[in-house]
């Protein structure tokens, strides 16, 4: 990929505030929930911080929230409507024209070369980034349509399989990302930080699981 090369495609990142109690509250009570509060937003702060590299034209936060995070200067924001995960993915890609990147928030080891297949060849119809829990992470559409999305079980372990299914029935021409380890638990956490040690997730991570006076937080 040619780091100054713009191309037309759209990156939007779907993300929610990053409030105690409302995001990885899986990473409790091995973390406090403010301290999952502090872990996920800086997850969010290094996929912006990817996202931003990216040679894309336009750059959306799909967002559910007040408060925007630190790191989306240079954002469009789209609010999320009400609904299930589908319905708002499918609103999203019914609502941005022109070729559309989708990327999570909860895969904080991303990097410009694990999204650079959809740049070097975003003439492709679709792009899908599979999750290792049986989700998917990354979804490229050239054409972007909601319907593609739309009934599609979330949060499931077969709910990759079942849109990438969606998307070879649909006749799209669609390439395979490099599978990624979403953060949900602690054991999670803990292997993408290995992964990825220089990233601010690794270290919110660390902070908060550091011993204190009061035990581990």
């Amino acid at each position: 990929m040619t780091a100054d090369r713009t191309t037309e495609v759209t990156v939007a990142v779907v993300c929610k505030e990053c409030l105690p109690g409302k995001v990885k509250t899986r990473l409790s009570p091995a973390l406090t929930p403010e301290g999952a509060a502090r872990v996920a937003s800086a997850s969010l702060a290094d996929t912006l911080a990817t996202v931003a590299a990216l040679p894309a034209a336009r750059r959306v936060l799909f967002y559910d929230g007040d408060v925007l995070p630190e790191g989306a200067d240079g954002f469009d924001v789209l609010h999320q409507p009400g609904g299930g995960l589908d319905e708002r993915l499918g609103f999203l890609f019914d609502s941005v024209p022109g070729p559309l990147l989708l990327v999570g928030m909860d895969t904080p080891q991303v990097s410009v070369e694990a999204l650079a297949p959809v740049f070097d060849e975003p003439e492709r119809d679709a792009w899908f980034g599979p999750a290792e829990d049986g989700g998917f992470w990354s979804l490229y559409l050239r054409e972007p349509t909601g319907d593609l999305l739309r009934g599609v079980p979330m949060s499931q372990d077969d709910t990759g399989a079942v849109q990438l299914a969606r998307l070879r029935s649909a006749g799209l021409d669609t390439g395979l990302l490099t599978e990624l380890l979403d953060v949900d638990t602690l054991p999670d956490a803990e292997r993408v930080a290995a992964l990825a040690p220089a990233t601010r997730f690794a270290a919110a991570l660390a902070a908060e699981s550091a011993p204190t006076s009061g035990g581990v937080r």
